[in-house]
């Protein structure tokens, strides 16, 4: 079990393979992590009873399964739309492992290894895994060429393909200890590798996330040749000279694939949001293994880019539904916005990796509000119902092709669906990290820890109701008195900071000060990069006491921010608040909210599955008989936005206007 155990970390080949470099600050394994709270293993439970259930028969109702056993008959024709079909089985087999490294399951363990089977006889003697091309090779899917890698830089997915299989492979080893899906993996990575490099085929792929998955390859078999491939993919980005250099079309200049220069000179994020979060994250990975500063740099500034200029108040990246990408520098529209589930996602991969690499809680900050907020907001509250993009203002008379009303079963191109079920049973492992005799608390959710210091095991508990209250209790049971530091984040939101960045600003200073008690005394604390350092020896019992402010606040956004000028958004603790048309006489959108309103809180267990809401009462613009405009006092009642569209298609505003200055009338 502990070498399962070691294996689920993030950074445990380093320990196996003897490897000289890697992140100097290692993730506590989710597996060492049981979860008791109110908030987070709900969603678990869900993710696993009803989510990842469906998710598997929707890959067999919609044709997903049966592409693989075609091509394991070389016999039939590719019966989905997309050649990344392949993908929403893999994703939805590393979910599952994760489930199943929680919670055993013979019978879902059984369906998987029948699964592998199908996906084993589907592979070519040399490893080629792609059914797109395999179930007839004379009439393959129009993305994909006509030869093997052809249309790889451009849409193929073959790569991208392989990384998802790469990344289900190792989670399900991990989990199981069987080699059955692992051996396909490797299979196929050895031809990747023997085709790919600086004295083969050069290619960047156009679909990032196959560098992620050889990373996690190497970190299990120690094979040098797997983060190289991965080293020579984000380095080969940039070099193509195929593309039009003049060109601002980001199809045409390949920004759109992050390939338009060397990602060593890139500081903007830029095109698909969701291959961009994973080249970051890959970025980040390649440089904690090889020490190459020239990587960290660069991601660096576009991580400073993104929070600068590029990230929406509620955590959402990709503005931009044409190509689902980044837009230009504070382009950030309500109306329009995009948001794509799978860009979160990409974007808690992203931040967390670059916490590890500098110890800064500033990271775990964005990814916090990106996974209570633009993250969960893409999956329903019955777990089977989703979005794939995330709005952030519907209105009566406004429809767009991107904007999503209401959630769905599943989709054509179901990304996201299965997305979330691989991120979802991780969560745990997001809580604790360590450096040395440092132990990093960056999230704050109830549970029992087990962590070795200085050679003996050290039990955390976490006690609290968060994200509803600030009151945190953390009871630490050490083996035998010792000395460590415990670094616990304050974040940034309860210390007058919205984001880490002046994109976005609390629109007052609160006097309202984190208070931490040792052991029911006082205790002055320092801090560093974010986090309270309370560093002593420790006994068994001994508790931590920690009261986070959790006061309403308004939010306002940078200036250059031409959308949201004269609005403020709302946030308690770490979650974004909307107004919704079923609490508010039907329309969200004619709500203003002075400054200065006054909110009080009230948690209702019996809504949404149990939310505080926010109250207040505030103007509201009324339109009579069609010939006459006022205002009028009501109640306003704000949920927390990522419980949206679960009662129904109606109206929902996240910015409100603080005072009326215009009436545009539109003739319909």
């Amino acid at each position: 079990m502990k070498k399962i155990i070691c294996l689920l970390s993030i950074v445990s080949a380093s320990i196996l393979y003897g490897q000289q470099k890697d992140y100097s600050i290692q993730s506590v394994p989710f597996t060492q992590v049981k979860l008791s709270d109110n908030f987070w293993l709900p969603r678990i439970q869900v993710n696993r009873m009803v989510t990842i259930p469906a998710s598997f028969s929707r890959c067999e109702s919609t044709g997903r399964v049966k592409n693989f056993i075609m091509a394991a008959e070389k016999k039939g024709k590719f019966c989905t739309r997309y050649p990344f079909d392949d993908t929403d089985i893999y994703k939805t087999i590393e979910g599952a492992s994760y489930s199943l490294a929680l919670y055993p399951d013979a019978k879902l363990e059984a369906y998987i290894d029948s699964l592998i089977v199908i996906i084993g006889n589907a592979q070519e003697p040399d490893g080629y895994l792609y059914t797109a091309r395999t179930i007839d090779p004379a009439a393959v899917h129009s993305w994909s060429g006509k030869e093997r890698w052809e249309k790889e830089r451009e849409l193929s997915h073959e790569l991208y393909n392989a990384g998802h299989l790469y990344e289900a492979a190792v989670a399900h080893f991990m989990a199981t200890k069987k080699k059955n899906l692992l051996n396909i993996a490797l299979k196929n990575a050895d031809l990747v590798c023997s085709v790919f490099g600086p004295d083969k085929k050069h290619v960047a792929p156009g679909h990032e996330v196959v560098e992620m998955g050889l990373v996690k390859l190497y970190r299990v078999t120690g094979k040098k040749e797997y983060l190289a491939t991965a080293k020579f993919f984000i380095e080969e980005r940039g070099h193509f000279t195929g593309y039009d250099t003049k060109s601002t079309d980001p199809w045409k200049n390949g920004a759109y694939w992050q390939d338009n220069i060397p990602v060593v000179q890139q500081e903007e994020a830029e095109g698909h949001a969701v291959r961009a979060g994973y080249l970051y994250s890959a970025m980040a990975d390649v440089a904690a293994l090889t020490g190459d500063d020239s990587l960290l740099h660069a991601i660096d500034k576009i991580w400073e880019n993104m929070v600068q200029k590029k990230y929406y108040v509620q955590g959402s990246v990709g503005a931009i539904g044409d190509g689902e990408r980044y837009g230009k520098n504070y382009e950030l529209p309500n109306a329009t916005a995009y948001n794509e589930t799978c860009a979160a996602i990409a974007n808690v991969y992203w931040n967390y990796r670059m916490f590890l690499l500098h110890g800064d809680a500033k990271y775990i900050d964005v990814l916090e509000k990106t996974l209570y907020n633009g993250l969960i907001s893409g999956i329903g509250l019955d777990g089977k119902s989703f979005f794939y993009t995330n709005a952030m203002q519907i209105t009566h008379n406004f429809k767009h092709a991107d904007i999503e009303f209401e959630r769905s079963g599943w989709f054509e191109c179901s990304c996201c669906p299965t997305n979330l079920v691989r991120l979802i049973p991780s969560i745990p492992g997001y809580v604790y990290a360590q450096k040395d005799e440092n132990v990093y608390v960056n999230l704050f959710i109830n549970g029992k820890a087990d962590l070795t210091i200085h050679n003996q095991t050290v039990q955390i508990t976490q006690q609290n109701n968060y994200p509803w209250d600030g009151g945190l209790v953390f009871t630490l049971d050490p083996a035998s008195s010792d000395n460590f530091a415990m670094k616990i984040r304050i974040p940034g939101w309860a210390m007058n900071q919205a984001v880490p960045s002046d994109l976005y600003s609390f629109t007052d200073q609160s006097n309202q000060k984190t208070i931490i008690k040792v052991n029911g005394q006082p205790f002055a604390y320092t801090m560093e990069h974010g986090y309270a350092v309370i560093s002593r020896s420790w006994k068994k019992g001994d508790k931590i006491e920690m009261l986070l402010p959790m006061e309403v606040r308004t939010v306002s956004a940078n200036e250059k921010l031409t959308d949201d000028i004269g609005k403020v958004a709302l946030q308690r603790g770490p979650l974004m608040y909307c107004a919704e048309w079923v609490d508010n006489h039907g329309k969200a959108a004619n709500l203003i909210i002075p400054n200065n309103t006054k909110f009080t809180t009230q948690f209702q267990p019996a809504l949404l599955h149990g939310v505080t809401v926010l109250t207040a009462v505030v103007p509201a613009v009324i339109v009579a008989n069609g010939n006459s405009i006022s205002t009028v006092k009501q109640k306003l009642t704000a949920i927390p936005y990522y419980s949206w569209a679960n009662r129904g298609q109606g109206e929902m505003m996240v910015w409100f206007p603080t005072q009326v200055k215009d009436i545009e009338l539109i003739a319909k």
